[in-house]
């Protein structure tokens, strides 16, 4: 199946704020997962969130990402990338 991965605004200014060689890795690292069958299996649900969220580990990154409306992972919409330290900082 393929995937479609659509980064929101900030997400792609998280990206620049990184760095070329940990963006590459991230964006690699990415496209692994979506090649995988089933890549909600490699994600781990987030806890107290509001809307399905779910997170992808690449290094001391996390890839904090939703589905699509219909529940399936057909669009996956990347809503933030940081380091684990600022991540889940609201």
């Amino acid at each position: 199946m393929d995937y479609k991965v659509f980064y929101t605004k900030s997400a792609e200014i998280d990206l620049e704020k990184i760095g070329k060689f940990e963006t590459k890795k991230i964006t690699q690292k990415i496209d692994y997962y979506l090649e995988n069958k089933n890549p909600i299996k490699l994600a781990k649900k987030l806890k107290n969130c509001k809307i399905d969220t779910y997170r992808f580990r690449v290094g001391d990154f996390r890839v904090i990402f939703r589905l699509d409306k219909n529940g399936k992972i057909i669009i996956l919409v990347i809503l933030k990338i940081a380091h684990r330290k600022e991540v889940y900082k609201t």
